[in-house]
């Protein structure tokens, strides 16, 4: 079963500004770039400065194509998330520098595992669940999440590939169905539930219970998923042609690594979302009473890029430089800084709300106020 209802990245939401009362942000979509004077279009839709022009920075949408600063490139690594020393759980401090740290905490929380056998990322009633991303881009190659999913009805663990133009390889476990997972794919935001977009598997045992290792192999010309080694579903490039035969249907953009526990089952959501995801929330669980929160439990993930451009060419990062004849977004490699200025500085603002809807790719943030060249960020 798929997700129904809602499309995966149309949202409507409205961002109260509480330290710049007179001052509205501009939003950004297909019909409408961001001014000079806060030219990075965020991945919610908004202009700012500063840290909106880092990961999730929407380059069509910005003031210029290169207003978004380089997307860092691609680096072989592993995780042992026994290890969080290569995490930055503050994503405020996080400046671009991709050789400082692995992964951001982008929101909520991640804890170490009790049973010392990974990390947590947890979700409580008055937060909106927690993600981490890659501070580096995979531009094709292979990602390997070793993990323990959630298990709740409401609650979903999700493991993605996401680019900034919002093309998504997914692995989604949604609700208390601990013995299948599907899988999922999004060509610049565009998903088709009707036809063979999203596609459910079996696994072998208890996916709570048990670590299995899912993997996403992506490479120019198709997709593999696989769990524990077994290649479970293929997509082939070729068989993503459009009706009218000018484009690819299949993501082709640097995409950050991406992992996930959000609340689908709640009045924030579409019904459709709900009964997709098992129902409502039970927030008076054993489980969420004794441990103050759910959880899903990240043991490793394993990145191998498909080329090492980094090391054959010293590129520091992918750009976009526009649309090809057929509307595919076209990135280069660049030696330009991937970091925002040292000199930037966040003062503290208040959170007006902050929830997720219809998937670990979308998210609707109505955020905080920032200062320091008249930024914001959420």
């Amino acid at each position: 079963m798929t997700r129904l209802n809602i499309p995966l990245l149309a949202f409507t939401t409205a961002l109260i500004i509480a330290l710049l009362p007179k001052a509205v942000a501009q939003t950004c979509n297909s019909t409408n770039s961001c001014p000079s004077a806060t030219p990075c279009c965020s991945e919610y839709g908004y202009c700012g400065t500063d840290s909106y022009c880092l990961g999730g920075c929407e380059p069509l949408y910005s003031h210029e194509i290169t207003s978004c600063r380089p997307y860092p490139i691609c680096t072989s690594f592993k995780t042992d998330f026994n290890d969080l020393s290569r995490v930055q759980q503050n994503a405020s401090l996080h400046d671009g520098n991709a050789k400082a740290y692995d992964w951001v905490v982008n929101r909520g929380s991640l804890v170490a595992s009790p049973s010392n056998d990974g990390a947590r990322l947890i979700l409580t009633q008055n937060k909106t669940g927690s993600k981490i991303s890659s501070t580096r881009y995979l531009h094709y190659g292979t990602i390997d999440f070793t993990l323990k999913t959630s298990k709740w009805a409401g609650v979903v663990t999700a493991a993605i590939t996401l680019s900034d133009v919002k093309d998504e390889i997914d692995w989604e476990w949604p609700g208390a169905d601990t013995n299948t997972v599907q899988t999922n794919y999004w060509f610049l935001g565009v998903a088709n539930y009707s036809a063979t977009e999203g596609a459910s598997s079996s696994v072998s045992s208890d996916t709570t219970t048990n670590f299995h290792t899912y993997t996403i192999d992506w490479q120019e010309n198709y997709i593999n998923w696989s769990i524990d080694g077994l290649v479970v579903r293929t997509v082939k490039k070729t068989d993503t042609i459009s009706e009218d035969g000018r484009q690819y249907k299949f993501p082709s953009t640097p995409s950050r690594v991406q992992i996930s526990i959000w609340p689908a089952g709640t009045d924030d959501n579409a019904q459709g979302t709900i009964d997709w995801a098992g129902g409502y929330i039970d927030w008076t669980n054993s489980d969420y009473l004794s441990n103050g929160y759910f959880w899903n439990t990240i043991k490793s993930v394993n990145i191998s890029c498909a080329y090492d451009t980094a090391s054959t060419s010293g590129a520091t990062g992918w750009a976009y430089s526009g649309n090809d004849t057929s509307g595919i977004p076209v990135v280069t490699t660049t030696n330009a800084s991937t970091h925002i200025s040292a000199g930037w500085k966040r003062i503290a603002g208040v959170q007006i709300n902050n929830r997720e809807i219809g998937g670990a790719g979308l998210h609707i943030i109505i955020g905080c106020a920032l200062l320091g060249g008249v930024a914001l960020f959420y």
